[in-house]
């Protein structure tokens, strides 16, 4: 199931291609730095270099029958290299090479997750900026609140992206390490200065302390960082999909030419891709709490962490490359209608501007509770007789006890609700 989400980028890092080329990268700068060391000949690790070769489909024959994937290619790379083979993988254990090479490996997924949230950044800012002050009623609760721009919404997109840009970078730097201290981590078989040297070959850091393995929290931390950029998608989706809503129809996803909606009716112009984004986020969360299952392992090691790792990072880094890549596309062609918003905003009667009313009346020497009881009166009204709330408080004799009808007028001013946004926009650095 998870090809059909694929983008070939990050699919192919997931590919038993190229973790077996990475696990060579291992093995070839353990060799690189034995020799040194001296521990290797030069003319040794010549040969080695110009020999070493993996054929994965050789690799999966031969574990049909050790049924260990590292045995497996070593077996395959002594086939290849010969007699020098005898220097490779020495004083290793398995960990050793496969984490460290998984690490090379999350590295890339994480630079193309981060070169994704970066465009889908760009494509908010643009919808940003264009409705800076495209005037629409904001909702709580799925009722009508009061007036603000269209472009606060993506604007607060655009700063949670760069929120999860930051997340991104640190769980990016949290799972860049390596460890080549052997069976339960002593270096009881490799100094610690190899393990540094390797590590600097590899561009990654040398963990402090490992056992058999790298501590699960960092990948972990890494899910989880996924988990949260997922959700934020979800989010926006989630807006996009009740703003598509018949009833709303204030934006809509992109519907191409050709596109069908409904096998049975031929008017339907469904949110399919945002609804789509809401479901894959379920999976990319529960990957990360099956990340946080695999912190808590026996001793020193088990293998329980091994077989959840091979589901969960390469299906939530190529979920979230997708759905970043989805989101990137609806939020570039994004189908808004201001007319529809100026529509939806008369559909509560201008019961928007009630809290400046109460405030207007508050503010004439009214007891606030008093004055909220007065409003909420009339509000009910014009809910109930479909009334123009404006009308209702004009005919109100206590309201205008209180405030003059150019003063009442004044309250349903929503150019004065939306007065700030230029000093939202430039808090977030936006045009």
């Amino acid at each position: 199931m998870i090809e059909r989400y694929s983008r070939p980028e990050m699919a192919r890092l997931w590919t038993q291609e190229a973790k077996y080329a990475a696990w060579l990268r291992v093995e070839l700068a353990v060799c690189e730095a034995y020799a040194r060391r001296e521990l290797i000949p030069p003319v040794a690790l010549g040969r080695i270099k110009a020999r070493a070769r993996v054929d994965p489909r050789r690799i999966d024959e031969i574990e049909a029958t050790t049924r260990h994937d590292i045995i497996a290619f070593l077996t395959n790379l002594e086939e290849a290299i010969g007699a020098d083979s005898r220097y490779v993988h020495m004083g290793l254990t398995s960990s050793d090479v496969v984490d460290t090479a998984q690490a090379l490996v999350l590295q890339q997924a994480c630079d193309l997750l981060l070169a994704g949230l970066e465009r889908f950044r760009e494509a908010v800012e643009t919808l940003a900026a264009r409705h800076k002050d495209t005037l629409c009623v904001g909702r709580t609760h799925g009722i009508h609140a009061e007036p603000m721009t269209f472009g606060l919404k993506p604007a607060g997109w655009y700063a949670e992206a760069g929120r999860n840009l930051e997340r991104l970078r640190r769980a990016r730097e949290t799972v860049r390490v390596g460890k080549i201290s052997g069976a339960v981590g002593t270096f009881a078989h490799v100094a610690p200065d190899v393990e540094e040297e390797v590590c600097r070959l590899l561009g990654l850091e040398p963990a402090p302390i490992s056992s058999q393995v790298l501590q699960r929290d960092r990948h972990a931390e890494l899910c989880a960082t996924l988990a949260i950029l997922a959700a934020s998608l979800e989010r926006v989706a989630l807006e996009i999909r009740s703003l598509q809503r018949t009833e709303v129809l204030e934006a809509e996803e992109p519907f191409t030419e050709g596109q069908k909606g409904s096998s049975a009716m031929p008017h339907k112009r469904n949110p399919v891709s945002c609804e789509q984004v809401c479901g894959l986020a379920r999976l990319v969360r529960a990957n990360a709490h099956a990340a946080l299952e695999n912190v808590a392992l026996w001793h020193e090691r088990d293998i329980s962490h091994s077989s959840v790792e091979r589901v969960i990072l390469p299906d939530s880094t190529l979920l979230v490359d997708y759905m970043l890549h989805q989101m990137t596309r609806i939020v570039g062609g994004l189908r808004v209608s201001p007319e529809r918003m100026r529509e939806n905003m008369e559909r509560s009667y201008g019961l928007m501007f009630s809290q400046r009313v109460l405030l207007a009346l508050a503010d004439r020497g009214l007891p606030r509770q008093q004055a909220y009881e007065l409003v909420q009166r009339n509000a009910m009204r014009a809910w109930q007789e479909r009334t123009a709330f404006r009308d209702l408080l004009a005919a109100d004799a206590e309201v205008m006890a209180r405030l003059t009808p150019a003063e009442l007028d004044a309250c349903f001013d929503a150019a004065w609700y939306v007065r700030n946004v230029d000093a939202i926009y430039k808090r977030l650095g936006l045009g």
